[in-house]
């Protein structure tokens, strides 16, 4: 959910300005996320000694440390009100500087400057931190440090974290020992439980960052001024460690905030130190049974993104910008994989995993939001073509009952980001019991993909919208892909593997063809702007359907809308009909039709103000009377039939939450990336 950045330039100036304004777009690439507050920390100019004083216990100025509640643009406003009042010199240059930012999602405490990070260890602001997770014990450690003379000032989990840095270099030193930066970090990660991404700061270390981690994302990018070197490791590239040239270094929570820096980055993993210093890079391991750390030798990999795939270009928002991307999104989650005789998955090919799948006892599909609803969408063809049973579950429920995973099971996790605490945690639960273990995710690099035994990528391509469209519909193309593959040796389902892998290589056009509705879902947003409520029913493979179109009017357009399986609507959501409740009732061509038909029935029977979706053709055999709203859309084959029916609503939901006047691309209370429980 937080996002953190970081950037130390070395032996190349920089003045104050420019290094803040790479701070603040650093954070604004990170603004996505989800977020309510930000902070940042650079460096003050060093007094000459005739004017230093002994007030601090260090050499040097203390850092300048800004904080502010709301949105990026309101720290941006307030570091610049604040350098003018103090007189700091921003035309100030630095030849090697290390700054650190961040935005917080409030989980301990309210949004306020006092909360946000960078968090100190006090005055002076002797260690600084920035974090993303939470710390499980930190209740324990405050006692501990408040026992030893500590004051704390925030409400946060984090600010325990640069108070005990100060209290392992303090005591180091009161036992007149030297200790370096990095042994202060692997002293405070020992006594750290949960999950975090943390960078140190510290005028005890001057232009040194100390980055480290435990189940959350970081990556650490590297721009080599004169002359890019990538893809080797750090210890054979004299660039990149001792050798003076002139660098620029970052750290960051994903690679959206790197990519219009640097292509060369590296994936840290779980419990590795990366210290910088005098230019150098060095990777460390952190083991708790050990006193010592063993160094580790990493390789940069090099990033296959463009700058202009973060950016809205023409569009309003990038929720809109990523609904129009669906053809071009779902090209190349099938680019390279869907062949006329079939389907090739190579993640899923190497070590025979097709083969441990097909003798499964049972799949079970574990995601969150809408992840789970993609997976959803899938299962009756994944069941349908594989003959093995396939159960749903909610990762944070699964969690909550210890439900039962056998090691004959195969379980998919299904996660956009790879990121997503619940599904990491479910992923922990699974490998535990022995299952084997399958990610899809669009994030490459990410733990999710790095943790499971094998997996696909769903390449759908960026996704900056908090509310994930682009990458619901590549999800749901690769688990039918998926259930193809593993299905391929049963010679009585080749007839109907033939349709589907025919379908799919139609499916980007018949997207295209959807999309023409923008205009007329947008006049259907119009005359739902005032509704209180919305009831999208669905039922077979729309089901999940009408979960995902609720939920995204529920993100985004802060309206209450529920998602029904069309048939429990006797059982108890009848009673909700009347003519102002709008309902939409999907009834395209599948093995349910006529179901919905009668559904139908029974709803205008009872004057329901209906919106029904329905195939190319269909209007007057839903809706005979001519008294509901149509929507006409292209007819794919069954299983695929989710991806097209799912446009229009995604449609509506942005145009109510444009009419509405609320932040598409950044609901209220809503993270892109949700690392916490």
């Amino acid at each position: 959910m937080c996002g953190i950045f970081a950037y130390l330039n070395y032996n190349v100036s920089r003045e104050r300005r420019y290094i803040l304004e790479v701070l603040f777009n650093g954070l604004r690439r990170l603004e996505y996320r989800g977020y309510d507050s930000s902070g940042i920390a650079v460096d003050a100019d060093v007094p000459s000694s005739a004017s230093s004083s002994a007030a601090v216990p260090y050499a040097g100025a203390p850092p300048l440390v800004f904080r502010q509640e709301g949105k990026i643009e309101n720290l941006v406003r307030s570091v610049y009100s604040e350098v003018d009042e103090k007189d700091v010199n921003l035309d100030a240059a630095f030849n090697v500087h290390a700054g650190i930012a961040h935005t917080r999602w409030a989980t301990h405490g309210v949004p306020a400057p006092r909360n946000s990070h960078p968090q100190s260890s006090g005055a002076a602001d002797e260690f600084l931190v920035v974090h993303n997770g939470i710390i499980t014990n930190y209740e324990v450690l405050k006692e501990t440090l408040i026992r030893h003379g500590f004051t704390f000032e925030s409400d946060t989990d984090t600010e325990v974290i640069p108070k005990l840095a100060k209290f392992v270099f303090d005591k180091a030193h009161d036992e007149e020992g030297d200790v370096t930066f990095s042994q202060v970090v692997m002293e405070v990660m020992r006594q750290l439980e949960g999950a975090y991404a943390l960078i140190f700061k510290s005028p005890h270390y001057p232009n040194e960052l100390i980055a480290c981690k435990r189940g959350s994302t970081l990556i650490l990018g590297v721009n080599e001024l004169s002359g890019q070197n990538s893809g080797k490791p750090f210890h054979d590239v004299k660039a990149l460690t001792t050798n003076g040239k002139p660098k620029e270094l970052f750290f960051s929570s994903d690679l959206f905030a790197i990519v219009e820096h640097t292509k060369n980055y590296l994936a840290i993993e779980d419990d590795e130190i990366v210290h910088i210093k005098d230019g150098s890079v060095s990777i460390l391991k952190f083991d708790h049974e050990k006193e010592k750390p063993a160094s580790v030798q990493r390789a940069l990999s090099v990033l296959e993104m463009e700058v202009e795939q973060i950016k809205k270009g023409s569009y309003d928002h990038f929720m809109q910008k990523e609904i129009h991307e669906q053809p071009h999104s779902l090209t190349t989650t099938m680019r390279g994989r869907v062949k006329d005789s079939g389907v090739l998955l190579g993640g899923l090919k190497e070590k025979e995993y097709l083969k441990t799948i097909r003798r499964s006892r049972r799949l079970v599909f574990i995601g969150c939001g809408t992840s789970y609803n993609a997976a959803l969408a899938a299962r009756p063809f994944v069941e349908e073509l594989t003959g093995i049973p396939v159960t749903m579950e909610v990762a944070s429920d699964l969690l909550d009952r210890q439900g039962p995973i056998y090691r004959e099971d195969t379980a998919f996790f299904v996660s956009q980001s790879g990121e997503t605490a619940d599904t990491l945690l479910a992923l922990d639960y699974a490998l535990e019991n022995g299952a084997l273990c399958v990610g899809i995710t669009n994030t490459v690099g990410s733990t999710l993909s790095r943790r499971t035994h094998c997996g696909v990528h769903i390449n759908a391509g960026c996704e900056i919208g908090v509310a994930s469209t682009k990458a619901y519909t590549s999800q749901i193309v690769v688990m039918v892909m998926v259930a193809l593959a593993v299905g391929s040796d049963q010679i009585s389902t080749q007839v109907r593997r033939q349709a589907i892998i025919s379908g799919l290589s139609n499916l980007p056009s018949n997207v295209s063809e959807v999309l023409k509705l923008d205009t007329e879902m947008k006049e259907l947003a119009s005359s739902l702007i005032d509704s209180e409520s919305l009831l999208v029913f669905g039922r077979g493979y729309n089901y999940a359907t009408a979960l995902e179109g609720a939920l995204k009017v529920k993100e985004v357009a802060l309206m209450h809308s529920e998602g029904m399986l069309a048939g429990e609507m006797k059982h108890g959501p009848l009673a909700l009909v009347d003519e102002n409740l709008p309902i939409i009732v999907i009834a395209t061509r599948d093995a349910c039709f006529s179901k919905q038909q009668s559904v139908i029935q029974q709803l205008l029977s009872r004057k329901g103000r209906l919106i029904v979706m329905c195939s190319k053709g269909d209007a007057s055999a839903v809706c005979p009377s001519g008294s509901c709203r149509v929507i006409e859309v292209p007819e794919v084959a069954d299983c695929l039939q989710p991806v097209i029916n799912i446009i229009p609503l995604q449609l509506l939901a942005y145009h109510l939450t444009v009419l509405r006047g609320f932040d598409v691309d950044q609901p209220r209370n809503l993270a892109k990336s949700v690392t916490t429980q």
